[in-house]
């Protein structure tokens, strides 16, 4: 079922002159596509008939990418299934395409599991805790959003060593809270939607178990001192009195003359896409040194960069990263063949924008040559919250965390009111989902198997770094 309902103006994308159905009629018509998409249905994965094998989808990943770092990120993705299914976002969105689904359309972050959620600075310069990777955002299926987390949830629980039982909980704790804030919101006017954000102090108060609780301040206290002037002697180094960023083979490069040129044209350029009054004070920072810097894991082979920029002082410095994107692994499921955003950077922009409730006010885009970038800071108070220290009730708290904000994030874009109806306020979405999930879980360790045999078999090359 491909059809994108729109229902009024939670459904994004209406014009203000086109009268909105009342919430109450828009509840209605989401209970009603039960007898469409069938909720227990959500349950179900079959292996399917892939167009592709799991080693030609990841090798038509890697197309385009720098060829020196695909093994990098095969070793990286080698290294558990929860590492592989962090690195296959292509290969999860073109299963789930092929899966029963509503029709509600919103802006997805098309690669929304547990550790794409992170720490990072308001522009208050206040810690939030919101999704934080938009590589793949893109209008689509509100389920495959969910449907990527939970399995995220169940094969994190499985790495950590917990009972099937216990993965099982945090499934069905996760789309709990999902269903419970986006039956809230609905409710909400669709102004007031735009503000809700979780800062330190709530993220502490959502995590009922104390290992959970140590885990949270552990992860904000590195968080703060992820900023430009504390990561100075990190990065840098002094040559010949002059700052400049260290090198750090493979993981950290340094360009040619010509290529550090182009992306300093390309960050001339960005300062357009800024409103007015950041572009005035970056325009006051001059561009010291660049470098190519290897980051994450589906990213690694993509084309990042580094710049450090310096302001009034040598001790007044700025790190912008500029990421290659590329068209989301959601869009020919959306579109087809045909390109809907004219420029990829601008389109991770604004759909990070949508999604989170605060952003990085930096954020802009940019090109270089023929490819696509979005621009951010480097060190922005990032810092994530490890699954792997995680006891089973801390993940579990900490799954019902991440579908409360996916499904804050959801109501900012989508037909909250009508995914509220569907989802309804029984446990029969927590149990389809938790049986889905236990059963594509098995998915992703198959199909890691796959790619482990074929790295020792040597038809891939794998380095870690």
């Amino acid at each position: 079922m491909n059809t994108v309902l729109d229902s009024g103006p939670d459904e994004g994308f209406n014009s203000l002159r086109r009268p909105g159905r009342p919430r109450k009629e828009r509840y209605e018509l989401g209970r009603s596509l039960r007898e469409r998409a069938h909720r227990s249905d959500m349950a179900f994965w079959t292996p399917p008939d892939r167009r592709a094998d799991v080693l030609d989808q990841l090798a038509e990943a890697h197309e385009g990418r720098v060829s020196w770092l695909v093994p990098v990120r095969v070793g990286r993705m080698v290294a558990s299934p929860y590492a592989f299914l962090r690195g296959s976002a292509n290969i999860m969105a073109d299963d789930f395409a092929a899966l029963p689904r509503t029709g509600i359309n919103s802006v997805i972050c098309g690669d929304a599991h547990l550790g794409n959620f992170g720490f990072y600075a308001s522009p208050e310069r206040e810690l939030v805790f919101d999704l934080n990777d938009f590589d793949e955002a893109h209008p689509g299926a509100w389920e495959w959003d969910l449907r990527r987390l939970v399995v995220s949830v169940h094969v994190a629980g499985r790495q950590n060593g917990f009972r099937e039982s216990a993965c099982a909980e945090a499934v069905r704790h996760c789309v709990r809270e999902y269903r419970a804030q986006i039956g809230h919101l609905a409710e909400q006017p669709l102004l007031a939607r735009s503000f809700d954000q979780l800062d330190v102090d709530r993220l502490r108060q959502a995590a009922t178990g104390s290992n959970l609780k140590e885990s949270i301040t552990r992860a904000a206290r590195r968080a703060r001192r992820r900023t430009s002037d504390r990561a100075l002697p990190r990065f840098t180094e002094t040559s010949a009195g002059a700052v400049r960023l260290v090198s750090e083979p493979p993981l950290i490069t340094h360009l040619d003359n010509s290529d550090r040129d182009l992306i300093s044209d390309a960050l001339d350029g960005y300062l357009n896409t800024l409103p007015p009054h950041w572009a005035r004070i970056l325009g006051g920072y001059r561009i010291v040194d660049i470098a190519h810097k290897v980051v994450g894991v589906g990213s690694v082979g993509l084309r990042a960069y580094v710049a450090l920029c310096e302001g009034s002082s040598s001790d007044d410095v700025l790190f912008l990263q500029l990421k290659q994107a590329r068209r989301s692994v959601v869009a020919r499921h959306v579109h087809g063949d045909a390109a809907w955003h004219r420029h990829q950077g601008q389109r991770v922009v604004e759909y990070q924008q949508a999604l989170q409730t605060v952003s990085d006010p930096l954020l802009g885009w940019a090109t270089v040559g023929e490819r696509q970038y979005y621009v951010r800071q480097f060190r922005d108070m990032k810092g994530a919250i490890l699954v792997e220290d995680m006891s089973a009730g801390a993940l579990s708290d900490y799954a019902g965390i991440c579908g409360y904000l996916l499904a804050k994030s959801h109501a900012r874009t989508s037909g909250a009111s009508m995914i509220a109806g569907y989802a309804g306020g029984s446990d029969k979405l927590d149990e389809a989902l938790s049986r889905f999930a236990r059963t594509y879980a098995d998915q992703v360790e198959s199909d890691h198997a796959e790619l482990l045999a074929a790295v020792r078999r040597g038809l891939l090359p794998a380095e870690a770094a």
